[in-house]
């Protein structure tokens, strides 16, 4: 990097599409009560309706957001030009895929299925059907990692050699009670989105490793996971998680710091630290050749203006306005094998240290 460092210039928001399609939603939950229906009526795109089987919770979104229900899933796929949104759990995404018209555009919920092996046939099915797919693994989106990329794309860091996460939450597991029950809850419903993101600034790791366990406090599967990814001589990324910090906001955290060859960046990710109400996003960057901690002034947040930008992206591929589809499902497959090993890896003890020698 040659250029003086301005931190006004960094990207934080993905161009809109010029001529934004109607947006039909699967699924009337929370996700898209607090941030998908919020972050297009932001952007202006058109949402053309909703369907959810429970109706009478499809009625309720649909009256607070002035829009329709649809009676049927057949209903809601024979909208024309449409983008499809399911905000759906990850075993009803193949059922309502298949339904939907060939080659359309799609925004599918993360995961992409449980488990590697239903990503897979999610994968084949829309390869299948032609479908323009994505999944909204919306963190890389998030105005402080646009800004974050666009900062690394620039080498105001240089290479990428380590990412280091650490997360200490009182996650409120009681919002979510689908998820009892459930065998894989952290990784594949949280941490993914880190892995996501550390996949976007790194790559794909040559390797895992990871312990992801519960808490004898609840009955959620797991809450706490500890993982390595190994990216080859001196690259590597880390995630040490706990959602049971349950001792006041003193000394919880949800931060990440990124270190490059000639700098480094330190990213919090407030949504999380009183979550749902959440506290402000920081990104500091330390440039190559600078002498201090910059801090980048933000115009958003995770929620929900990267819900805006991950649909303004799939919105001008579908128009021909983008050649390259950003987290496709291609993409989000690798994610997802990123997990899988890390389950794996979870499953073993590790390597057992050797017994103290007899005399």
């Amino acid at each position: 990097m040659t250029e003086a460092f301005d931190p006004t210039r960094l990207r934080q928001f993905w161009p809109l599409p010029s001529a934004p399609r109607p947006i039909v939603t699967f699924g009337a939950g929370s996700i898209t009560r607090d941030a998908h229906f919020p972050a297009y009526r932001r952007a202006g795109f058109p949402i053309a309706g909703l369907y959810d089987p429970d109706q009478a919770k499809a009625t309720q979104l649909a009256t607070q957001f002035g829009t329709q229900i649809f009676p049927s899933v057949a209903a809601a796929a024979a909208v024309k030009d449409a983008i499809f949104d399911l905000a759906t759990p990850p075993d009803r995404h193949a059922e309502i895929l298949a339904q939907l018209p060939d080659g359309a555009g799609v925004l599918i919920q993360k995961p992409l299925g449980s488990d590697l092996v239903m990503a897979t046939e999610i994968l084949t099915l829309c390869r299948r059907k032609n479908l323009r797919a994505a999944v909204n693994l919306q963190l890389r989106f998030a105005p402080m990692m646009l800004a974050l990329a666009d900062a690394v794309e620039q080498g105001m860091i240089g290479e990428v050699i380590d990412i280091d996460g650490w997360l200490a939450l009182a996650t409120p597991w009681h919002l979510w009670q689908f998820l009892l029950g459930l065998p894989r809850i952290e990784l594949t419903m949280h941490s993914i989105h880190y892995i996501d993101w550390i996949r976007s600034l790194m790559g794909n790791p040559l390797g895992v490793q990871a312990k992801s366990l519960g808490h004898p406090n609840h009955q959620m599967a797991q809450t706490r996971t500890s993982a390595i990814f190994d990216y080859g001589g001196y690259r590597k990324a880390s995630l040490s998680i706990n959602h049971d910090h349950f001792f006041g906001r003193r000394h919880q955290a949800c931060e990440f710091r990124v270190y490059g060859s000639q700098g480094a960046a330190y990213v919090q990710l407030g949504v999380n630290l009183d979550y749902p109400r959440g506290e402000p996003d920081i990104l500091q960057i330390y440039p190559e050749g600078g002498s201090d901690w910059v801090t980048i002034p933000l115009r958003g947040a995770w929620f929900p203006e990267a819900f805006v930008s991950r649909m303004a992206s799939l919105q001008r591929f579908v128009g021909g306005e983008e050649a390259v589809l950003v987290g496709s499902v291609e993409d989000a497959w690798h994610t997802m094998a990123a997990v899988e090993a890390c389950f794996t890896a979870s499953g073993g003890t590790g390597v057992v240290p050797l017994a103290l020698p007899r005399e």
